[in-house]
């Protein structure tokens, strides 16, 4: 049966306690069971207008095909997809029962369009088209979310992919302001970034707010670009002033960093229709829907539930809001079916809204676009292939890069290897850069970046870009007082159990924690606003101890290598504006060079067994 029952809008923004009240009464009242049956959108007569919102996120320059398996996922296939989807949404024979035959249909993206890596630096050669804004123009987007990933690599990166997407489709972020930004500032007076849009279709006005994460300081480079942390009062402003023009259909797209961020949004929140969420990379769905294989649809922390699509949240009126995600990397097009009531209001969602997968074999399998194939695909993969000629090493064991359960959650070998890169580099190069040798190593689980598990086998210097696709620099940060160390770790596991990049793969020592106990917070200059408790032990491999029984031992400070991103507060790492000294190399080349010459191009698996070696170990 239906979900919901929305209060008309004119009783929710009429004046006065008494009038919403009265609404919320009315909402009390009208039983689930009064919905019409079917499901949501089954028979309901009340229908006006339907909506298909066709959406993705996350594709981060994943352009040949899914990091697990090339036969799914792709630039080209999921061009073909979703130009099918929306050929077929726009007819109205495409009505089903429930759902108007006077129907539209929006295409959104929450952001996240590239990401540094091996397929993106092959638009970034001289003469080369920039491939990701290439496919971006042929998905034909109505609005884009800006993103985290977007400023990597500094905003005139991201100023250059958008002045390279075919079209006019807007970048929208209603908390961020590009004033100090030249480039940024010149494409917001043409109107290619906006706080938010107005798109037509069939005779309705659908208007289109986006946001973006207040994190990205922490977690990337948007130099003078500034965000707003008050991310609702700049959602519910740029509502309001849609509202006010008369538009009753009003989307927010957005990049929080995950769907729980959305839904802590969506009830603070009113007169928002759908929400569609970026940068968790959650694969929601409901039961019996085909997903990529090894794709899981994980549980909501707050529920554990798993995640349906779509998820239902009421808002600041009692209203009940269907949020929806769509994965990541090319490897699904989200399809939203929405049904409003004359007034505009949101009457059900259909049963048939589901993400769809882009396959390219079994019955679902879609052809590549031609023009994407040719202009893209091909060129990007013999770029590639090049690099997948050279052999790094020969693993044992597969090597997890796996995000959750993985590298953001736990210890893994994967990461573990990469620590240990860092730390080799750090004490390679550490008399050339004048910087005592570190004695630990931290990598932050967010900048390990494939989302697979590469071997046992073969490991290639493609592998390596795909693993570390960052231009982070190796870095020392000398002579760091023990108990800071200790707030560093307590900030690598203050989000657990919840998977968050700021997780520690750690080298030269091993400590354990435990999630029950009092988590620390720290704001974005990395100060400590509630001191952590759940670091319990931390014991160099020398057999230095550190911190035992959650308390810090005195003795010398403790020199660290890490990456750039993390020296320079990332992730809100406490090293709050400690010196560091970036010594020749970056974690790619450290961890090709570590492969290479520390292994000697082997990794064995007693070295780097599955599941780890007991470095990092959770209570309980």
């Amino acid at each position: 049966m239906s979900r919901r029952f929305r209060p008309p809008r004119s009783l929710l923004r009429a004046s006065g306690a008494v009038v919403i009240a009265s609404a919320l009464v009315a909402t009390s009242v009208v039983p689930a069971s009064a919905e019409p049956k079917g499901g949501h959108g089954g028979g309901n007569s009340r229908t006006h207008y339907t909506l298909t919102i066709l959406h993705a996120n996350d594709t981060e320059s994943k352009l040949l095909g899914a990091p697990a398996d090339a036969d799914y996922g792709g630039a080209a296939r999921f061009t073909s997809l979703m130009h099918r989807l929306r050929e077929e949404e726009r007819s109205p024979r495409a009505a089903q029962a429930g759902e108007s035959r006077r129907r539209g249909v929006v295409t959104l993206s929450s952001g996240d369009m590239f990401l540094s890596g091996p397929q993106f630096a092959a638009g970034q050669q001289d003469g080369a088209p920039f491939y990701d804004a290439v496919a971006t123009g042929y998905a034909e987007y109505d609005a884009i979310s800006m993103g985290n990933h977007e400023f990597d690599l500094g905003p005139d990166t991201y100023a250059d992919f958008i002045a390279a997407t075919p079209g006019d489709v807007p970048f929208l972020a209603a908390n961020i302001d590009v004033s100090g930004e030249p480039r940024l500032a010149e494409l917001e007076e043409k109107g290619r970034i906006a706080p938010s849009t107005v798109v037509k279709q069939r005779g309705e006005r659908i208007g289109i707010v986006g946001a973006i994460t207040p994190l990205l300081p922490a977690i990337s480079s948007p130099r003078n670009a500034v965000v707003d942390p008050d991310v609702r009062a700049a959602v519910q402003g740029e509502v309001d002033a849609l509202t006010a023009q008369g538009i009753d259909k009003i989307i927010v797209i957005s990049h929080l960093q995950g769907i729980g961020e959305d839904k802590l949004l969506a009830r603070e929140l009113r007169d928002v229709d759908v929400m569609i969420a970026g940068g968790g990379h959650e694969t929601q769905a409901s039961p019996g829907t085909p997903l990529v294989p090894g794709d899981v649809v994980p549980n909501d922390p707050e529920t554990g539930e798993p995640l349906e699509y779509p998820l239902w949240v009421a808002d600041s009126t009692g209203a009940e809001v269907p949020i929806v995600t769509a994965g990541s990397d090319y490897k699904y097009v989200g399809r939203l079916v929405v049904n409003f009531d004359r007034q505009g209001n949101v009457t059900s969602v259909a049963d048939r809204s589901a993400p769809v997968r882009v396959s390219g074999v079994g019955d679902d399998a879609v052809e590549p676009h031609p023009d994407v194939h040719e202009e893209v695909h091909q060129p990007v993969e013999a770029y590639v292939a090049d690099l997948a000629e050279t052999t790094a090493a020969t693993a044992e064991v597969g090597l997890d890069g796996r995000r959750d359960p993985g590298v953001r959650t736990q210890e893994t070998n994967l990461g573990s290897l990469m620590a240990d890169a860092l730390l080799a580099t750090g004490r390679a190069n550490a008399a050339e850069y004048g910087v005592p040798e570190p004695q630990i190593a931290l990598q932050n689980g967010g900048g390990i970046r494939n989302n697979s598990v590469v071997g046992p086998g073969r490991v290639s210097e493609l592998d390596t870009y795909t693993i570390a696709p960052f231009p982070n620099q190796v870095v020392v940060v000398p002579d760091v007082p023990r108990a800071q160390v200790k707030e560093l770790l307590e900030n690598a596991v203050s989000s657990m159990p919840a998977a968050d990049g700021r997780f520690a793969q750690v080298a030269g020592f091993d400590f354990g924690y435990d999630a029950s106990r009092t988590a620390q917070q720290v704001d974005d200059d990395g100060d400590v606003l509630r001191a952590g408790e759940r670091v319990r032990d931390l014991e160099l491999h020398d057999g230095t101890v550190i911190v035992a029984d959650g308390e810090v031992v005195d003795g010398p400070a403790i020199s660290v290598a890490t990456i750039d991103f993390s020296a320079r507060g990332g992730d809100q790492w406490p090293f709050r504006g400690a010196d560091y000294t970036v010594v020749g190399a970056n974690y790619q080349t450290a961890l090709f060079t570590y492969l290479t010459d520390d292994l000697g191009g082997r990794v064995t698996a007693a070295d780097y067994p599955e599941g780890g070696s007991g470095r990092i170990t959770a209570a309980g």
